[in-house]
């Protein structure tokens, strides 16, 4: 094994672990969603997560961040909740796998924002692989037109897709912090900056959540906040471009738990969809040279 193969073996390994964290976490939170709502899922996890966070950040003795970093943090953090909100909602209505697939678009959306946002450059290899990413989406859609019409499940796919827009733009944000903090800061402030925002709607939504549905949102927390902070921890030591192709495996991942866990099905649409898209995600990794930044490490 070269120098090279030694040095993005652990990374690789731990990337692979916090991607797969991360597709029990979504299981985790759809059915923590379903058992006492979304918004209590969300409220409980992030006090969860930002309890869990304090204490390991007193623990490694973290210093606070910079007014600069803070500000990274604060919109990274806001932009979180919105894209979580949307997505949780749509997994509640939607497989699994079809959701994860879905929200692959997220790299190819960041392409654009990136062009508006920091002024970057598309391609036209970018511009072709974002259209393949398209069609991705126009198939996995068109296998929720056919046979018996779900309304239900085509809102919670347009929502998935609303999800990623805010994706990307974590996608974009998540570079600047991952250069100037450290994996427990970035998932603390995470779960603290989710926890405001979805403390506005307390005194009307929340409720304490059943003894039966504590372990749930212990198991969501620690899920969310370990994956996090593995992902994170991966991609500060190893280039993008060679850690991106792991990502796609949460659609497996994803599969697998909705099928073991929720009965779901998997379609040939889907499969075929997820393909074209991810196919179009690695063009333009490729085309970008990593300005693509990761797909899973924004899911909440």
């Amino acid at each position: 094994m070269t120098g090279a193969s030694r040095g993005i073996a652990i990374p690789f390994a731990i990337c692979c672990l916090g991607v797969a964290l991360f597709s029990v976490m979504d299981a985790a939170m759809k059915g923590l969603s379903l058992s006492i709502g979304l918004y209590n899922a969300l409220f409980w996890r992030a006090v969860t997560g930002s309890l869990l966070g304090l204490v390991l950040m007193l623990l490694t003795r973290q210093r606070w961040p910079s007014r600069m970093v803070l500000r990274i943090h604060l919109l990274r953090g806001a932009v979180v909740a919105f894209m979580a909100a949307l997505f949780f909602w749509a997994i509640m209505r939607l497989p699994l796998a079809e959701a994860i697939a879905l929200s692959f678009i997220a790299p190819l959306i960041a392409l654009y924002l990136a062009a508006l946002l920091l002024k970057e450059s598309v391609g036209r290899e970018a511009i072709g692989a974002s259209l393949l990413g398209l069609v991705g989406v126009g198939v996995i859609l068109s296998g929720r037109l056919q046979g018996d019409y779900d309304a239900d499940a085509l809102l919670g796919a347009l929502a998935v897709l609303g999800s990623a827009v805010f994706f990307a733009w974590n996608l974009i944000i998540q570079r600047q912090q991952a250069q100037v903090a450290s994996p427990i800061e970035v998932a603390f402030f995470q779960h603290l900056v989710m926890l405001g925002v979805f403390a506005a709607g307390a005194p009307w939504l929340a409720i304490i959540p059943p003894v039966k549905a504590v372990p749930l949102v212990l198991l969501a927390a620690t899920l969310a906040f370990t994956s996090l902070a593995a992902l994170a921890w991966a991609y500060a030591r190893a280039e993008a471009q060679r850690l991106i192709p792991v990502e796609y495996s949460a659609f497996i991942w994803a599969a697998i738990i909705g099928w073991l866990i929720f009965g779901d099905q998997l379609t040939g649409t889907t499969v075929a969809g997820a393909l074209l898209i991810v196919a179009g995600c690695l063009i333009a990794a490729r085309t970008k040279r990593a300005n693509v930044a990761h797909v899973e490490a924004g899911t909440a």
